[in-house]
C-alpha cells in the first residue's frame, strides 16, 4: 500500500503487546518515517508509542467479567475512537481483543470509510459463534491470521486474508547454558521439574490458582524428587504473592526477568501443567509436554459449552490436527483430573512429541520473521 505514513494501532492484552511491536519493528524497517499512535503496552511503547491509556484496563475475558467494567470499557471505546481519527492514519491496526476492537473499528470506518482497517489475529469463528467472521467483514479490509487454516475462513466471508506466521516460531531456543544458569539462579538441582502457568489475567489465576496447587501436591506426593516451578505474570504478581501457600511447601515462584529466563523454565520442566491459550505453543517450541486446563465463571463456562464447535481448545491439538495434549476444561478442571492427567504424561512424556513438531512447522518455523511477514502484509 504505497504512501502509509501514519498507522493507529490498538492492543489489548499481553500477547497483543507483544504482536505489536513485532510489527511496528517490521514497518519501521520497510517504512522509517512511519509514525504511530494508539494503545499498546510496554513492548510497544518501546517501539516508539506512547499509549493514550494503560493497555492493562483492557485485560478482561469472559462475560460475567466484562459486565462490571462495561461502562468504563465504553468511556476507553469511545477515546479510542477519538484518538484515531484525530491522527487521520492512512492504517487502522487492530490486534486481537475482539470486543473492544470491532467497536473501535466501526466506529472509525463509519466516520472515515477512507482509512483502512486491517484486523491482526483472526476470530476463533472456527471454535465459537461462526457469524462473527460476516459481521468483521462489514467494517474489515484485511485479516492478518496466526494459524495456517484461517485465511479461507476470513476470504469466505468477504474479506482479505493472510497468513503471516506465529511470533512463537521466531523466538530462539533455550540452550542448555540458559537452562543451567536458570537453575543455578534458583537454587535448583538437576531434579525434575512440574512447570505450573495459572494465567496471566486475574480472573483465571484466582480461579486456577487452588487447583493447580493442590494437584501438584498429588504429583509430588508420587514422585518426591520433583519441584513445582510457578511462572509468574507481571499483571498477578501481587496476588500470587500472597497466596503462596496454595502451591507445595518449597515451591520456586518466578517472575522472568526476560523471555530467556521465561524460555529457560520451560526447557527445564518435564511436564508443565497450564492455562488454555497461546502458552501451549510456548510449551511446544520448548518440547516440553504438557496438561491444560481452565475453567472461568459459572455464567460464562454455561454459554460457552453450549455455542463451541470444537472438541478441544488447546492450540497445538488444532495445528496439528491431533489430540495429543490432554486438557481439563471447565467442571472436569478439578485438582484431582490434573493431577491424574500430569502423571499420565509423566509415565509417557514422548507421546505428544510428533504433535508438537508438526505444529511448529504449519506455523512457519524456518521461514521469514513472522514480524516482517505481518508488516509486509498490511502494505499488500
Amino acid at each position: 500500500m504505497a504512501g502509509v505514513r501514519r498507522v493507529f494501532i490498538v492492543a489489548g492484552e499481553a500477547s497483543g503487546d507483544k504482536l505489536g511491536k513485532a510489527v511496528m519493528s517490521g514497518l519501521k524497517s520497510l517504512l522509517p518515517d512511519v509514525e504511530f499512535a494508539g494503545v499498546g503496552g510496554p513492548l510497544m511503547e518501546a517501539e516508539g508509542l506512547a499509549s493514550i491509556f494503560p493497555m492493562n484496563e483492557l485485560s478482561v475475558m469472559g462475560l460475567a467479567e466484562v459486565l462490571p467494567k462495561y461502562r468504563a470499557l465504553l468511556r476507553r471505546k469511545d477515546e479510542t475512537v477519538t484518538a484515531a481519527l484525530a491522527f487521520e492514519p492512512d492504517i487502522l491496526l487492530t490486534i486481537d481483543s475482539p470486543d473492544f476492537c470491532k467497536r473501535v473499528a466501526k466506529d472509525v470506518r463509519a466516520a472515515n470509510p477512507a482509512i483502512r482497517t486491517i484486523h491482526y489475529v483472526a476470530p476463533s469463528v472456527w471454535a465459537w459463534r461462526p457469524k462473527r467472521a460476516a459481521k468483521l467483514a462489514e467494517f474489515t479490509d484485511k485479516v492478518l491470521t496466526l494459524l495456517p487454516f484461517e485465511p479461507d475462513l476470513m476470504q469466505a466471508a468477504g474479506m482479505e486474508a493472510e497468513f503471516v506466521g506465529h511470533p512463537v516460531v521466531a523466538e530462539p531456543e533455550a540452550t542448555s547454558a540458559d537452562v543451567a544458569a536458570f537453575r543455578n539462579a534458583h537454587g535448583l538441582d538437576d531434579g525434575p521439574l512440574l512447570l505450573l502457568l495459572p494465567g496471566s489475567r486475574m480472573g483465571e489465576v484466582k480461579r486456577l490458582s487452588a487447583r493447580f496447587g493442590a494437584a501438584a501436591r498429588a504429583v509430588l506426593a508420587e514422585r518426591s524428587q520433583m519441584r513445582a516451578v510457578v511462572v509468574v505474570a507481571d499483571a498477578v504478581r501481587g496476588f500470587i504473592a500472597e497466596n503462596q501457600d496454595l502451591f507445595p511447601q518449597g515451591t520456586v515462584f518466578l517472575s522472568p526477568r526476560d523471555a530467556t529466563e521465561k524460555r529457560a523454565a520451560f526447557a527445564a520442566a518435564y511436564v508443565a501443567l497450564a492455562a488454555s491459550g497461546t502458552v501451549s505453543l510456548e510449551l511446544a517450541a520448548a518440547k516440553t509436554p504438557m496438561v491444560i486446563g481452565y475453567d472461568m465463571a459459572w455464567l460464562s463456562r454455561v454459554i460457552m459449552a453450549r455455542m463451541l464447535l470444537i472438541d478441544t481448545v488447546t492450540l497445538v491439538n488444532l495445528v496439528s490436527e491431533t489430540r495429543a495434549v490432554p486438557e481439563r476444561i471447565g467442571k472436569n478442571c478439578t485438582a484431582q483430573a490434573l493431577a491424574e492427567a500430569v502423571l499420565d504424561v509423566l509415565r509417557a512424556p514422548d507421546e505428544q512429541a510428533a504433535a508438537m513438531l508438526v505444529t511448529m512447522e504449519r506455523l512457519g518455523r524456518g521461514g521469514e520473521d513472522p514480524g516482517l511477514r505481518a508488516a509486509k502484509a498490511l502494505l499488500n
